[in-house]
């Protein structure tokens, strides 16, 4: 793969990830979402996650954004707020080939600078490459509910990862 710019997202880029986002949508179990997003909605995700604080990286190729990646609250309860779920898409012709490892990684940092502990993702259990991915950055396998989804004709399955940020049991002072 050439090089790749991970980069905070901007405007301009919101066509290229509800491009991304479509065609995840449409060809994998990745998100269990049946209909395609617009670009507005998309807007109204891009603006909602910066005016809350949280970044929205791009991993930026010579043919431009092939990827892209996030974070959010977890859940909104007060006693959650160390804590944070992502997301990653990449495009599908540059799978398997760093940048979604690239996006995720660029994530560590930016949650810690906001103070939070731990980073969740939710993955279908059938996307191994995902699986494999998250676990050499470090996540492990926390949670596995069956059947919970329901696309393309068929029941799936949904586990959740989590990798701390910080070392486990580190203090705050709340």
């Amino acid at each position: 793969m050439t090089s790749v710019e991970i980069r905070p997202a901007t405007p301009a880029d919101l066509a290229a990830i509800t491009e991304i986002y479509n065609d995840v949508i449409a060809t994998t179990t990745a998100v269990f979402s049946l209909a395609p997003s617009t670009l507005a909605e998309r807007r109204a995700w891009f603006e909602a996650r910066t005016a809350a604080g949280f970044p929205v990286l791009v991993a930026q190729h010579a043919l431009g954004v092939i990827g892209f990646a996030s974070f959010g609250e977890f859940r909104t309860w007060p006693g959650y707020r160390y804590s944070v779920e992502h997301t990653v898409h990449v495009h599908r012709e540059h799978r398997g080939q760093g940048a979604g490892s690239s996006l995720v990684r660029a994530l560590f940092p930016l949650a810690s600078a906001l103070d939070k502990h731990v980073m969740i993702g939710g993955i279908d259990a059938a996307n191994s490459g995902s699986l494999r991915m998250h676990e050499r950055l470090g996540f492990r396998q926390v949670a596995h509910f069956h059947e919970v989804g329901r696309k393309f004709g068929r029941w799936l399955d949904l586990v959740f990862v989590q990798r701390l940020l910080d070392p486990a049991g580190s203090g705050r002072g709340d």
